[in-house]
């Protein structure tokens, strides 16, 4: 799988409130926000598009000739809850589950003038991405990879402002993924929506139990141990802004998850998102 063009990478930026045992940080957060900064390092002709209300949100990209906003009503809220700081891998999420949802029309003028070679698209709920924009972005037929969560998310008990999150199916999903190349999951999405989708691969996650790769055989991909583990916020975003960046470049599967695997782990070991120089 080797493309030219700019890879363009869309989903929310969002505010985030990170809670590791009793320590509270406030942050800038989103799948397209962490995944930026692989693609800055490892695949440079990249283009995020990101929708919140607040321009100032994409002040801390890495690169602000490479992203566009959505201004839209209201942004996207999170807050990422670890509540044992030495088991990272347990995470309990709220959100204001915010209804701002990236449209075909966003999108057409920004899109005209980009030579597309391929597409990463981010929902972080089940509104952000409309069946129409995802038949949109198909009409391009250019490689599409999916992030599966985000499509999986609705609303539960509302405490204060913000609601806990359920995962469930999503009845038009097969139409949504039908021909897309690549879509990303972790292991407890897997459980809730199984295995039956007309994609070329599946990448599953499993936090430090690694993942596995399922395309026209089964690959197993150890994780790579972390040292000092710091915060796992954006782990799984990381490792697909690699995977798919090696991907592109014409890497195998096997070395793709391998160099993924390493990538996440490295972002693991510091605050915040992925930093080669740290």
């Amino acid at each position: 799988m080797v493309e030219q063009g700019t890879l363009v990478v869309i989903g929310p930026v969002t505010e985030d409130l990170v809670i590791i045992g009793d320590e509270n940080s406030r942050k800038i957060g989103g799948a397209t926000y962490f995944q930026s900064f692989v693609f800055e390092e490892f695949y440079n002709d990249y283009l995020a598009i990101v929708n919140c209300s607040d321009e100032s949100l994409i002040k801390d990209f890495p690169s602000s000739d490479k992203i566009k906003v959505l201004l839209k009503e209201d942004t996207h809220f999170f807050i990422n809850h670890y509540p044992n700081p030495n088991d990272l891998n347990i995470r309990q999420q709220m959100s204001n589950f915010a209804r701002i949802p990236i449209l075909k029309s966003d999108l057409e003028s920004i899109l005209a003038d980009v030579n597309v070679g391929a597409f990463v698209v981010n929902p972080l709920n089940r509104y952000d991405f409309p069946l129409e924009t995802i038949e949109y972005l198909k009409s391009f037929e250019v490689p599409l990879f999916i992030s599966i969560q985000g499509f999986l998310r609705l609303p539960d008990v509302k405490v204060n402002e913000n609601y806990t999150i359920k995962l469930d199916d999503f009845d038009g999903l097969s139409h949504v993924l039908r021909g897309v190349n690549a879509i990303f999951l972790d292991e407890s999405e897997k459980n809730i929506i199984g295995l039956d989708f007309d994609v070329d691969e599946i990448v599953i996650t499993n936090g430090s139990h690694g993942s596995t790769i399922i395309s026209d055989s089964e690959i197993k991909i150890e994780a790579v141990e972390c040292v000092n583990v710091v915060d796992t916020t954006g782990c799984g975003d990381t490792y697909m802004a690699a995977y798919i960046s090696q991907r592109l470049k014409g890497y195998t599967k096997k070395e793709s998850g391998n160099f993924a695997s390493s990538i996440a782990s490295k972002k693991i070991e510091n605050l915040g998102p992925f930093n080669i120089k740290k």
